[in-house]
């Protein structure tokens, strides 16, 4: 028997029954539920991940919908339970859901949702962020004022990387990738040289438009160019920073070899998921070439780092706060709710998740849509 789980409730008499394993930011995803008759119960327990016996004391007898989390397991035991219990929708409050077994999904006939579209620019700004905190030397120089260890200026002290009139490199030139591209071109002057198996047309016509604008008004324009390899990009830029999605294929993406072939004082970036990079190689490269920097959000055993990345002062390293600002974690939560919410109700298929503005305007009620159901077609919805 599954020991009782602490949660807090909204609605008690609501007449469907949705749980979210985690409090999320916010209030309008509870009151966007408990307008349409459910019954919100929110986990309240102190840990940082529920185990799949926790879930399944939340999911209890009876259940319409759950929104988890992707530090969770979700499989074929959590899938039958949600279904024996009546329920038929499932939302992860993230863009990705590697965490998630489709197939498990699809044969109980649960829906999943993500929340695509909300991240982008939040997601980018971070990657940027990480960029010049490593070009820049920030942490170090932060962690050496705190210790009392600044006696005065010095010509060495921090010196660290200029951006302007480098070339930044993209890996995966999608709606992240293009905005962190646009970022560094617009806030430093760097051209751009991408990787992508589909031409970013759109972010090719912006470099070039932002290049003649620069030689109109007497300044260095600009320039962009589309790599024939990955490897094509590590060789050349001087700050690379990834934004594949993970699968067979982009598994340790960045290891040893791919190291090797980059610039002495490159800066490489990961926003995107941890096993992209092969971390233990990565530890080796930092040791062995003090002016080579990474700035990392994602770890590949998250939440642990592989052993000696912590001691590295040429790596950034913050816990996974991509997506971690107020309107985008509220907007997360909003979406996960609503696709549950328009699975229970019956609603269709938005016609694009990645335009999700209609969903998160406050003024103006939401569409009766569920914003994005990645397993749609599986299960002929």
């Amino acid at each position: 028997m599954a020991k009782p789980i602490s949660i807090e409730v909204w609605n008690p008499s609501g007449k469907y029954r949705v749980v979210s394993t985690k409090s999320m930011p916010g209030t309008r995803w509870i009151r966007l539920l408990t307008d349409q008759d459910c019954r919100v119960e929110i986990c309240t327990e102190k840990k940082t991940i529920l185990s799949v016996e926790d879930i399944l004391a939340l999911i209890g007898n009876r259940c319409d919908g759950v929104i988890g989390q992707l530090t969770e397991d979700w499989g074929d035991v959590l899938f039958s339970a949600l279904k024996r219990a009546g329920g038929s929708a499932f939302s992860n409050m993230a863009v990705g859901y590697n965490n998630v077994d489709i197939n498990a999904a699809n044969k109980y006939g649960i829906a999943v949702g993500n929340t695509p579209g909300v991240l982008t620019e939040t997601t980018a700004e971070l990657a940027a962020s990480l960029s010049l905190a490593a070009a820049r030397r920030i942490v170090e120089a932060d962690q050496f004022m705190r210790a009392g260890l600044y006696d005065g200026w010095l010509p060495h002290l921090f010196v660290g990387n200029l951006l302007k009139g480098q070339t930044v490199g993209v890996i995966g030139a999608g709606r992240i990738g293009s905005a962190y591209a646009r970022m560094m071109i617009e806030g430093f002057k760097m051209n751009l040289i991408y990787y992508d198996l589909y031409q970013a047309t759109r972010l090719e016509k912006f470099v070039t438009a932002y290049g003649q604008f620069l030689k109109a008004n007497g300044e260095q324009p600009v320039t962009w160019k589309r790599a024939a390899s990955m490897e094509e990009v590590l060789r050349e830029a001087d700050v690379i920073s990834l934004h594949p999605v993970l699968d067979k294929t982009t598994y340790h993406l960045v290891n040893k070899e791919s190291l090797a072939i980059m610039k002495k004082e490159a800066i490489l970036v990961n926003a995107s998921r941890g096993p992209v990079i092969d971390e233990a190689a990565l530890v080796e490269h930092l040791k062995a070439n003090p002016m080579f920097r990474v700035g990392l959000d994602v770890f590949e055993d998250e939440p642990f780092m592989k052993p000696g990345l912590a001691e590295q002062k040429n790596a950034v390293v913050v816990p996974h706060i991509a997506s971690a600002s107020k309107w985008t974690r509220e907007g997360m939560a909003t979406l996960a709710a609503l696709n549950v919410l328009g699975k229970i109700k019956g609603y269709p298929i938005w016609g694009d998740p990645n335009r999700v503005e209609p969903f998160l305007d406050e003024n103006s009620p939401a569409p009766t849509a569920c914003p994005s159901i990645v397993n749609a077609k599986q299960l002929g919805i």
